[in-house]
């Protein structure tokens, strides 16, 4: 990491070089191994408070933040905060971006389409069979708009039975084993 401390109407003394290097180490952990460049300059604006100025450019990206309080400290650790959350979301946009392009790249290089599921039961439906009479299950059939068929012990043969809506809509169909 290359520190740059430039201090303008104030003095960058050994222990805020000192300060500003242990609080940059929050900053290298986004970045390991690789090259950062940081330029702090500090001043003091009037009387009652100090600005702490911080630049970084790490891999052709350059993050800034500028604070002022009455203690260059709290300054620099305003500073730090802002970097690393700016840092932080850069990072996580990035990441976002790269597993987006690649789910997209699954999508259209190269992964086999599924393949169709033939001859298989693929849906199971379970309920219970009550014994009621045909007319009964007509009724029964009619209340539930979307269903085309109603599977009913018939009452008086003690079978079961399918009833369905024939393709005009008002007639039915019945489904009786012979055994």
């Amino acid at each position: 990491m290359n520190i740059t401390i430039t201090g303008k109407e104030l003095k960058a003394t050994e222990a805020i070089k000192d300060y500003v290097e242990k609080k940059l180490t929050r900053i290298e952990k986004y970045y390991a191994n690789e090259n950062i460049d940081v330029t702090v300059t500090i001043k003091k604006e009037n009387a009652s408070s100090e600005i702490a100025e911080m630049y970084v450019s790490v891999k052709g990206m350059s993050y800034k933040a500028v604070t002022e309080d009455k203690d260059l400290y709290a300054s620099i650790d305003k500073d730090i905060d802002i970097l690393e959350g700016q840092i932080r979301k850069t990072k996580a946009r990035k990441e976002k971006m790269i597993k987006d392009s690649s789910i997209k790249q699954m999508n259209i290089s190269g992964l086999e389409p599924e393949k169709q599921i033939e001859d298989e039961v693929i849906k199971l439906l379970s309920y219970e069979i009550k014994p009621i009479s045909v007319e009964d299950a007509k009724l029964k059939l009619s209340e539930k708009k979307g269903n085309i068929f109603y599977t009913f012990v018939n009452v008086d043969t003690g079978k079961v039975n399918v009833l369905f809506k024939l393709k005009d809509s008002n007639n039915f169909g019945l489904v009786e084993p012979e055994a």
